[in-house]
């Protein structure tokens, strides 16, 4: 168990039948009235964002998210088949399950999938990626007073920004999270 007072950054916690995690809180002690901990807390299952008020007393059960590597095989229509790289066993997901998780990743790639009591949920692309860009246009010459950049598609469909030098064909180090060119491969 889990009190509203001992909340932080990352705990995952149990709550209206879902799986939440703190983003950002704040104890708050106003000058009349009861302490109270506003939150901004994520549902991992849907992956809206709310922010809710607790007492500091309220307890919560903890939850325990699982994170297993698996390769992702390939999409099959709606659903993203993975298979465990131990025991060899396929789970298919679907689409909305993964929230756009895969936009980077290639076929035959490691993922992390997370589950809770043995329901996967979600997957967790690696930190970064290497892809090569399969379509952008030329740079300007002379256009890069100000560190332009211009769209560029890679191989997995994504589409990011990247400097005006960057040409088809080439390799780019690209960052999952925030789906920024960090540099080329």
């Amino acid at each position: 168990m889990v009190s509203a007072g001992d909340f932080k950054n990352g705990v995952t916690f149990e709550m209206d039948n879902n799986i939440w995690v703190i983003i950002e809180f704040q104890h708050v002690k106003p000058g009349k009235g009861a302490a109270f901990v506003r939150c901004k807390i994520k549902n991992l299952k849907s992956g809206s964002v709310i922010e809710k008020s607790f007492r500091p007393t309220e307890k919560f059960e903890n939850a325990h998210i699982e994170r297993n590597d698996m390769q992702y095989l390939y999409a099959d229509g709606e659903l993203f088949y993975f298979m465990d790289n131990e025991t060899y066993e396929q789970v298919g997901l679907l689409e909305e399950q993964l929230d756009g998780a895969l936009k980077f990743v290639k076929e035959n790639e490691t993922v992390k999938t997370l589950s809770h009591n043995g329901k996967i949920f979600g997957v967790e692309p690696p930190i970064s990626v290497v892809l090569e860009v399969t379509h952008t246009e030329p740079g300007v010459a002379g256009n890069t007073a100000q560190g332009a950049t211009k769209p560029a598609t890679v191989e997995t469909g994504a589409i990011i920004y990247v400097p005006l030098f960057i040409n088809i064909g080439d390799m780019l180090k690209i960052d999952t999270r925030s789906g920024e060119y960090i540099s080329r491969a």
